[in-house]
């Protein structure tokens, strides 16, 4: 607890230094407590560095035989571009084929938010999402695509707002049969 406590007042300290550095007063009214705010914000935003995306995935049940798609869309993320430190967000799309096992639905939520709470960027994020879920499950075949839109292209830089990437990472039979991500894709764009 001390040490977090220290961490937290070493940090309070580098945001104050920031907004010095910026041109800002951090004594005036508005900034008096941005170092604190946004220091606990970093410690929400970033709860996920060192955990092992995995671990969101606790539970697994029988699949019964079940071996058709399972399919869980529009899993809204917030994470921070590791290049900027300014926020990217867009839904995840996840798509899987059981062998034996399955997870309870609301763990891919979980497993979303998770792998975005830390510094990312969103190809190693699609991947790390489709990579806990094949070593957890050992599935027949895993999908996921992200669709993101990244304020480090929309608000500065090349300012482009509006637009958006879609990542996607196959693993096992989605690899091999095409009809297979098609009614993933199908799944995923349906309304």
């Amino acid at each position: 607890m001390a040490r977090e406590l220290l961490h937290k007042d070493i940090l309070e300290s580098h945001i104050n230094e920031l907004l010095i550095l910026i041109g800002e007063n951090p004594d005036r009214e508005g900034l008096k407590e941005t170092p604190k705010r946004v220091a606990k914000m970093y410690k929400e935003v970033f709860a996920g560095i060192g955990v092992e995306p995995k671990t969101a995935l606790t539970t697994t049940f029988d699949s019964e035989g079940y071996d058709g798609m399972i399919v869980v869309r529009d899993i809204d993320y917030y994470t921070f571009c590791e290049h900027h430190l300014i926020p990217f967000f867009g839904k995840a799309h996840i798509g899987y084929i059981p062998d034996e096992q399955i997870v309870g639905l609301s763990k891919f939520a979980r497993l979303v938010e998770l792998v975005a709470k830390r510094p990312q960027v969103q190809e190693r994020m699609t991947d790390q999402i489709a990579a806990a879920i094949d070593c957890v499950l050992n599935p027949k075949g895993v999908m996921v695509t992200l669709e993101g839109q990244h304020l480090c292209m929309c608000a500065r830089g090349v300012k482009k707002p509006g637009s958006s990437t879609i990542t996607t990472v196959k693993k096992g039979i989605f690899k091999k049969q095409e009809s297979l991500v098609s009614e993933f894709e199908r799944n995923i764009t349906t309304r």
